[in-house]
C-alpha cells in the first residue's frame, strides 16, 4: 500500500499525501515531542517534515522501508528546530533551572521525566528502539550511525535509565 501512495504522491495526487499524512501524523508527533521535549518545537518540526517529505518524495529509494526514511528526516528536523530555539531561553525557564537542585533525589520518578533526563544521543535511540521498535541496524541508519557506536549508546542510555529508577547494577547487591 505505501508504495502505491508513494507513486501516486510523486504524480501529484494530494489526496495520497493526505492519507500519508493521516497515517504518519500521531506517531510523527509523539516521536518529535519526546525529541524534542516542547510540543511547540515538535509541533514545528512535524510540519517541516512533511513539507520535506511532500517536496522530496521523488528522491526515496522504492528499495528501502519508507519509514526510516521519513524518521530519519523527522529527526534532522527536530534537531534544526531545537537548536534554533535553545538560542532562546524565556525567563520562566530560566527561573526554573535557577530554583531546581539535580542532585536531590526525587521520591517519586517518572518513566517519561527519567526518559527526558536524558541526553539526546542516549534518549532518541531508546524512543527508537523501544516505542517504535526499530531493529539496531535500522536506528543506525537514520541517525547515521556506526552500529557499534548504537549499540555502545543504548547500553549506556539503558543504564542511565535503571539509574535514574532506581535500579540495581547488574542483580541485586546480596
Amino acid at each position: 500500500m505505501e508504495l502505491d501512495t508513494i507513486s501516486r504522491i510523486v504524480q501529484g495526487d494530494r489526496e495520497a499525501f493526505r492519507s500519508l499524512y493521516d497515517e504518519y501524523f500521531d506517531y510523527a508527533m509523539r516521536t518529535a515531542a519526546l525529541v524534542a521535549k516542547n510540543r511547540e518545537w515538535a509541533k514545528d518540526a512535524v510540519q517541516e517534515t512533511f513539507l520535506r517529505v511532500y517536496r522530496n518524495i521523488w528522491q526515496y529509494d522504492k528499495a528501502k522501508p519508507f519509514k526510516p526514511w521519513f524518521y530519519s528526516i523527522l529527526l534532522r528536523e527536530c534537531y534544526r528546530v531545537m537548536e534554533r530555539e535553545k538560542k532562546v531561553v524565556p525567563m520562566g525557564e530560566q527561573l526554573e533551572r535557577v530554583a531546581v537542585d539535580a542532585n536531590i533525589p526525587d521520591g517519586k520518578v517518572d518513566l517519561y521525566d527519567a526518559l527526558q533526563s536524558l541526553q539526546d544521543m542516549y534518549r532518541i535511540p531508546l524512543i527508537l528502539k523501544y516505542l517504535h521498535n526499530y531493529s539496531e541496524r535500522e536506528i543506525a541508519d537514520i541517525m547515521e550511525l556506526n552500529v557499534n557506536t548504537l549499540k555502545s549508546r543504548l547500553l549506556k542510555g539503558r543504564e542511565q535509565m535503571r539509574d535514574r529508577l532506581g535500579g540495581e547494577p547488574y542483580g541485586s547487591k546480596a
